[in-house]
């Protein structure tokens, strides 16, 4: 039998996917350069999700088999199934073992073989159906089904009476990553897609045809005179207000500017490390990006230069949100939250009292409030008007990783805000009261995104659960249901509020219709 080869370049590559995988960005970020990932000569590209995962397990069942193989080769009794733990103990490993002979010698019974082991080991549950989910597929090429049982999915543990059918969804396939992200245009049915596979892409929904046209925008770096695959994650996107144009924002430190036929208007290049979060203004003219680095940057979006350069945080800043169209707020692990101006060389506003990393802040529709989420489980609102915090809301059990409030306008109600937190729920708050007043409970993994629909009636929520859950904020009721493929990073809505979309970590992006579905 020839040597096992394990290289720690191949352990700390998976590592660093786990990482990503599991939210743990800026961890991932720190033991990349750590362990020089940069460096390997790995190709991300062909490593599938939850690779880490999926060898571990085999791990698992591998110590099994052994356990409950005797010396003749033949299976044992079945036997309770190991945790991570157990298996890597000689000690529990041999008691096992030794039990299951005794066992097996007082039943005086012969087993039927290791088939039901092997077939386990083929199909497995959980959290690694992941790394199998359309393995058929094509890989790298565009792949849609919208047909009944086209797409590969699984039950719910809810009534079938809201379960979206599949011939209702429609499944994107193309990237050769995880899809951290997605957002549609404005006044079209286009939807963009940001992938580990260092491309982001643009789906044409408009037509309705079951394989939408795709374009590739492949996010290049220069190297030795040559144009080369960055090799690093597309991981924030944003549209500008007309739809003309589609930022992105990467790993390998440059913000791009796209058209809407895939060509590249513009590179952005003044931060040093990778990008975190990008925002255009409401008027367009302006795109605003924040970095590993430290710094937020506001960016001429006409001639594609730095326009200014904010150096205030004291640690990597997460998110950045637009108060108007020169002003704006930014968040960091430093936890401490700036509000910056245009040609101002201070902050005009800075706000602590958070006492972990701050992951995202959202201004209110109005721009009067400011909502801010944190790993100290807690959701805090500003105001311009006070010092400390106006409400600090405490009811997450763990981390709050993102939060949307709802949209005002002719036809909607007094703006509320959604949280989304790793306890697997999600929350919707009367900040007039500073009140929760919906707990949406139906996911059992954590909640990545929310996304409230045009007229504020709905909420859409992605989990790892692999689910997308539409509930109404009225009353908070479960409404409408799917389970995709892969645990799911992103959920948004177009503008008409006709079809979500959702982007998840097996790399398929999904459509959802919901035009003539209605509440039950």
């Amino acid at each position: 039998m020839s040597t096992m080869s394990i290289s720690s370049d191949e352990v700390n590559f998976l590592v660093y996917r786990y990482l990503q995988e599991s939210g743990f960005q800026h961890s991932a970020y720190t033991f990349g350069i750590e362990s020089h990932i940069a460096q390997s000569n790995i190709n991300g590209g062909i490593v599938p999700p939850a690779a880490l995962l999926a060898i571990i397990q085999k791990g698992v069942k591998y110590t099994e088999a052994e356990i409950m193989l005797g010396e003749d080769g033949v299976d044992q009794r079945s036997m309770e199934s190991l945790s991570l733990i157990d298996a890597v103990m000689p000690d529990i490993v041999a008691t096992r073992q030794q039990a299951l002979q005794q066992q097996t010698q007082q039943a005086g019974t012969v087993s039927k073989g290791p088939a039901g082991l092997i077939k386990q080991e083929q199909e497995p549950n959980g959290a690694e159906n992941s790394t199998t989910s359309g393995s058929n597929l094509p890989s790298g090429n565009n792949y849609a089904s919208n047909m009944p049982g086209g797409a590969a999915t699984e039950s719910m543990d809810v009534d079938s009476s809201i379960e979206i059918p599949s011939s209702k969804a429609t499944v994107l396939r193309g990237h050769e990553s995880e899809v951290f992200i997605c957002a549609w245009n404005p006044t079209q049915d286009l939807l963009a897609s940001g992938s580990g596979d260092s491309t982001a892409r643009i789906w044409d929904m408009n037509s309705g045809t079951q394989i939408p046209k795709q374009l590739v925008l492949r996010h290049c770096i220069q190297k030795g005179g040559t144009e080369v695959p960055s090799n690093k994650d597309v991981t924030s996107l944003d549209w500008n207000c007309d739809g003309k144009f589609l930022a992105t924002g990467s790993y390998d430190g440059y913000a791009r500017i796209w058209t809407t036929e895939g060509g590249l208007a513009s590179t952005l290049g003044q931060h040093k490390g990778p990008i975190f979060a990008l925002k255009w203004n409401k008027e367009g003219n302006y795109i605003l990006s924040a970095g590993v680095d430290k710094t937020t940057i506001i960016w001429d979006a006409k001639t594609g230069q730095c326009t200014q350069q904010f150096s205030f945080h004291l640690a990597p800043a997460l998110d950045v949100d637009w108060r108007n169209n020169t002003s704006f707020a930014s968040c960091s692990t430093d936890q401490c939250i700036h509000v910056c101006e245009l040609h101002h060389d201070k902050p005009t506003k800075s706000f602590q009292g958070h006492t972990n990393e701050v992951n995202a802040i959202k201004w209110d529709p109005t721009g009067s409030l400011l909502a801010s989420c944190s790993d100290d489980m807690t959701l805090k609102i500003w105001s311009m008007k006070h010092d400390n915090c106006v409400h600090d809301l405490q009811a997450h059990n763990k981390e709050i990783y993102t939060i949307k409030w709802s949209p005002t306008g002719k036809g909607t109600a007094n703006p509320i805000l959604a949280s989304a937190s790793f306890d697997s729920t999600v929350r919707l708050w009367d900040v007039d009261r500073g009140a929760c007043i919906h707990t949406l409970t139906k996911h059992t993994e954590p909640v990545y995104s929310v996304a409230f629909s045009p007229d504020g009636k709905y909420l859409a929520s992605g989990s790892f659960d692999k689910c997308v859950h539409i509930w109404s904020t009225e009353n908070g009721n479960l409404v409408h249901s799917y389970k995709g493929t892969g645990g799911i990073f992103e959920v948004c809505w177009n503008s008409r509020g006709t079809k979500v979309g959702a982007s998840a970590s097996d790399g398929s992006v999904f459509v959802l219709d919901v035009r003539n579905l209605r509440a039950p």
